[in-house]
């Protein structure tokens, strides 16, 4: 199984071309799901699982792979579904997400496919808030859910998002109060957790549920007069549905009226190619999530 991501060194290409590969997996049943590759590090069959006292519901147990111990959280139960049975012949996808690493537990593992962001679209208005998705995609004729794991694991383990007291302080010497920024990023959660931090420091946010989304605001702001004396900066995820976080900052930055946007790119996703697509694309900043203080500070020197 680990031959499945032979290909991620090559993924690189992708990046900055609206473009992505999914990981398909199953969980109980026949539905698909998927996840981006560049959040995976190895694909694994389960290994011997240790249950320990007082783990989440969700959490199957723990596994020490590669000298690390690694939580192991059941998908399918951390969605609402039935557990996931037989786990000797199972599989993990070992992922990380907001700087820390995770194992999720998964019935099967299929292929990867090379998709284009366009074809990845938000979840249908109907399917009501509590759902996991955070976009859909249409694979061999059959309807692909992208799971919103940062959703899954804050029920999990919360993310903190308190800004602290030094950091609050100095938002009256940044003069950043009643300042507006744009958040663009496809998980609720996410865009919660930026509110939540930068209200702490006053900052006012207006929020964009993916790349193509913050661009069509962005241009609605611009007709109503400039744009840097509307908002001060634009904070943006990179996976995104329809327009990926690099797409965007490249339209911001080929647009006459755009163009001098300050932009942080804010994400999950981790690796060394991140810092030199940061100035490819043009952008100002590069912030892994997710850290309040770190974040805060940053959007207080970019104001």
């Amino acid at each position: 199984m680990a031959s499945i991501l032979d290909s991620v060194n090559q993924l690189t290409q992708l990046v900055g071309q609206n473009r992505l590969e999914l990981l398909l997996f199953k969980l109980v049943g026949r539905q698909r799901f998927g996840i981006n590759v560049f959040k995976v590090r190895e694909v694994l069959q389960c290994p011997a699982l240790t249950v320990m006292p007082k783990l989440h519901p969700f959490v199957r147990g723990v596994a020490h792979i590669r000298g690390q111990t690694i939580s192991v959280i059941d998908l399918s139960l951390a969605t609402g579904g039935k557990p996931i049975q037989d786990l000797s012949k199972c599989f993990i996808i070992i992922a990380e997400y907001n700087r820390s690493v995770q194992g999720f537990l998964v019935s099967s593992v299929e292929r990867i496919i090379n998709m284009n962001w366009e074809a990845i679209l938000p979840p249908p208005k109907g399917a009501g808030r509590f759902n996991y998705m955070t976009a859909v995609t249409e694979v061999d004729g059959e309807l692909v859910e992208i799971l919103d794991v940062e959703k899954i694991l804050d029920e999990i383990s919360p993310v903190n998002t308190h800004v602290s007291d030094d950091v609050v302080a100095s938002s009256e010497a940044h003069h950043t109060r009643g300042r507006m920024v744009l958040v663009a990023d496809d998980s609720s959660v996410a865009r919660k957790q930026v509110e939540r931090a930068l209200n702490a420091i006053g900052v006012k946010c207006l929020l964009a549920k993916d790349g193509k989304d913050a661009l069509t605001m962005l241009l609605d702001m611009l007709e109503k007069g400039p744009i840097t004396e509307q908002i001060g900066l634009v904070i943006s995820d990179i996976e995104m549905p329809e327009m990926d976080g690099y797409t965007l900052t490249a339209e911001i930055r080929n647009h006459p009226g755009l163009k001098d946007l300050h932009v942080i790119l804010h994400t999950s996703l981790s690796g060394v190619f991140n810092q030199a697509m940061v100035q490819k694309v043009g952008a100002n900043n590069f912030i892994a999530k997710f850290h309040p203080d770190e974040l805060a500070k940053a959007v207080q020197d970019a104001l």
